[in-house]
């Protein structure tokens, strides 16, 4: 009987913790792509002029992904050294106060600092979330669990989308804001990972030590193995999407092309395409092939859409869906990434790699431009597209299988000849 119960008491909270990372995941995507979606009228409103509005654009978004750059790297030492709980705390209240600042900006430079900031808070729930659930399901398991929060969390997307059709932008920013309020009241619930735990109790072991990670050779070209491997997702969403306006008046659009509608039909895309590549990892029982798949997926319907001559907003919206589909591996990504270090490195590992992803989009952006400025806006398209999926593919097929590896283990302060 007492047995039972336990085992009743442990189930309960791993659905919690599935159930708080998924809603955390949620709101920080809202956060996250808030501003992509009301770029235009936002911008409009503080007196940005058309002529400037791509290149506004990029330097604002690339100040949000500079603060996850930082942020990763700060949230990702605190979550091995202090705990996975209270990273979760401590960038929700950021990133929300910072939504709720937004709220109140009418000048470029104050905008692009309040998403700095925000950027540094959005940086830390997404990997604290998938160290814990990795952390705390059977090794068997914990693919549904983090299939499940980015399944949950990325149709914070399509909140972002309808809040903004329904209300003005400073609106949406204070919505964003007070989500992260109510969810920390959630979070309260939650349990700290067994792992971590234990680990704290070691004394001797060096935890959230960034030497141990960029000082050893063989951890360092793993690590950045990892980071590689996701380059194509934010290049999608942050270039072909964000800027599907621009792109649209090249391939002669039937109609102009709501970057904003795009980026919600591909974050559902990309809800089912994570749901897909969940499945299909435990059904090949493989991460490696699910994201071969769906990188060659991504090459094929990005470049079906560059291609797409005379396209209409709709036709746009079912294909931002479908290219959605094919950088659903988002969940396979953050995942293995976990699952390739251990216990003492892995908070810091997990945090800093999708902010890394993020963050590369701005030496994405400024070897984007410097194409644009040489062959134009599609072919320089092409070119990022095919580079950088060849990148990730070389990059997957670096790292080992980690589908079936026990993560209860911890990373030796020691140096390792390669």
């Amino acid at each position: 009987m007492a047995a039972t119960l336990l085992h009743n008491k442990t189930n309960k909270n791993i659905i919690l913790l599935v159930l708080v990372a998924s809603l955390g995941y949620f709101v920080d995507i809202y956060d996250l792509l808030i501003f992509s979606i009301v770029r235009i009228q936002s911008l409009k409103d503080i007196g940005v002029l058309e002529r400037e509005m791509r290149q506004m654009g990029e330097y604002i978004l690339n100040m949000q992904m500079a603060g996850l750059l930082i942020g990763g790297i700060i949230w990702g030492v605190m979550g091995d050294r202090y705990g996975r709980i209270k990273v979760l705390f401590g960038s929700i209240l950021l990133y929300s106060i910072a939504n709720i600042c937004n709220g109140f900006v009418h000048d470029v430079n104050t905008y692009a600092f309040v998403r700095f900031i925000a950027g540094i808070g959005l940086a830390g729930e997404l990997g604290a979330g998938i160290t814990l659930v990795a952390e705390t399901m059977p090794k068997e398991k914990r693919g549904y669990g983090t299939m499940m929060v980015a399944v949950v969390g990325l149709f914070g997307a399509v909140a972002a989308k309808q809040v903004s059709h329904y209300f003005a932008w400073r609106a949406a920013y204070f919505v964003g804001g007070g989500l992260g309020i109510v969810l920390l009241f959630l979070r309260l619930g939650i349990f700290e990972s067994g792992m971590f735990e234990q680990a704290a109790k070691n004394a001797q072991v060096k935890k959230g030590s960034l030497s141990m990670l960029l000082g050893n050779k063989e951890r360092l070209v793993k690590y950045i193995h990892c980071i590689l491997i996701g380059l194509p997702l934010w290049f999608v969403v942050g270039i072909l999407l964000t800027q599907a306006p621009e792109i649209g008046r090249h391939l002669q659009a039937k109609g102009v092309l709501d970057a904003g509608s795009g980026i919600m039909f591909a974050y559902i895309g990309i809800s089912f395409g994570d749901l897909v590549a969940g499945l299909l990892s435990q059904l090949l029982k493989s991460r490696k092939k699910v994201i071969l798949i769906f990188c060659l997926f991504t090459l094929g319907s990005c470049t079906y859409y560059l291609n797409y001559k005379g396209i209409t907003p709709t036709q746009f919206n079912y294909l931002a869906f479908v290219i959605g589909l094919g950088v659903g591996y988002w969940a396979n990504f953050v995942t293995i990434a976990a699952e390739q270090f251990g216990t003492n490195l892995r908070a810091t590992v997990t945090t800093t790699v999708p902010n890394f992803v993020r963050g590369a989009l701005i030496p994405i952006t400024l070897l984007f431009e410097f194409f644009v400025k040489r062959f134009s806006l599609i072919p320089a398209a092409y070119i990022m597209l095919f580079l950088l999926v060849a990148i990730a593919l070389f990059s997957l097929g670096r790292l080992k299988e980690s589908f079936h590896k026990d993560l209860d283990y911890m990373e030796e302060d020691a140096p390792v000849t390669v």
